[in-house]
């Protein structure tokens, strides 16, 4: 990678993208007392959760469990204070 090359990933974490947790809370048919709990962590980016929309649009197609509720986590792992530019004698470090 030459040194002027970006990484798309934190590029990426620049546009927004962050660790995004998926609680999802649903009921099975043949069980439907019971409330079960599924965990999914990833890359999403808030407030729109483009992937998080495409798994539960998958899941309500293919999938018999009715979703009860889902609760959703969301850290930017770039936040703008972090980013500094940092010049010395013209060069940025």
């Amino acid at each position: 990678m030459r040194s002027r090359d970006v990484d798309p990933q934190f590029e990426a974490m620049l546009r927004g993208f962050g660790l995004t947790t998926a609680e999802v809370l649903y009921r099975m048919p043949d069980h439907p007392d019971f409330l079960q709990s599924f965990s999914w962590q990833f890359e999403d980016m808030a407030p729109t959760y483009p992937r998080l929309k495409r798994f539960l649009d998958h899941w309500e197609r293919e999938i018999e469990a009715a979703i009860h509720s889902v609760r959703v986590m969301h850290a930017g792992l770039i936040r703008p204070r972090e980013i500094r530019l940092v010049k010395d004698g013209g060069h940025l470090h």
